[in-house]
């Protein structure tokens, strides 16, 4: 793609860092922004600079927050003896938006994955690990996507939790195998919650 302007092509290879986001979609953005008011793209960017600079990880679950304990772990309508452990804020995002989850969250920030260098020393495993064992947990719910590294952290996570003799359930396979959380429709995604089941971890003996 040839470009009239190096700023132009600097903004657009910028753009297209960004996941999904192919250069003619960058150039497009950027053309758009361009074309808005000074002030309208100050505010894009102080808000995008804000975010970076100010956000938080829930001390609690490890989910994006504005405090330091998140709105979901703080709410005192939630049900605190049921954890939900998830990949990351996208599926916390989607379950809530099912409307059919009032327990609260543990976010892993990734899925174990050694073809990726990621180890179960990466993730939040060790926090989960003590946050059950300091806790009254009656229910841990492995909702992690279909696909051979959520089974893998599916298999892992079971083992460390086994010794505290709690129900360990996952959610039902309404999603197909390969499948995100976070591209699964709220409907199919609310009915695997409701009717989540034991984990076997047979399959992977």
């Amino acid at each position: 793609m040839n470009f009239s302007s190096k700023l132009l092509e600097d903004a657009v290879n910028e753009f297209g860092k960004l996941p999904g986001i192919g250069q003619k979609t960058a150039l497009r953005l950027v053309l758009h922004l361009l074309g808005k008011e000074h002030a309208e793209v100050a505010q894009f960017s102080h808000t995008l600079v804000k975010l970076k600079n100010d956000i938080k990880h829930c001390l609690v679950c490890h989910n994006i927050s504005d405090q330091e304990t998140c709105s979901i772990c703080a709410s005192f309508k939630r049900e605190k003896e049921v954890i939900c452990v998830v990949e990351d804020t996208r599926d916390v995002m989607a379950i809530e938006n099912t409307n059919q989850y009032f327990g609260v969250y543990h976010v892993l920030g990734g899925l174990i994955s050694p073809m990726d260098g990621v180890g179960p020393s990466d993730l939040n495993i060790e926090s989960l690990v003590d946050r059950v064992r300091s806790s009254e947990t009656k229910e841990i719910i492995l909702a992690l996507s279909a696909n051979m590294e959520g089974d893998t952290t599916l298999f892992y996570l079971h083992k460390k939790l086994k010794q505290f003799n709690i129900p360990i359930t996952t959610i039902a396979r309404g999603i197909a195998f390969g499948g995100e959380l976070e591209y699964a429709d709220e409907v199919t995604l609310g009915r695997s919650i409701v009717t989540r089941v034991p984990y076997e971890p047979s399959l992977m003996k």
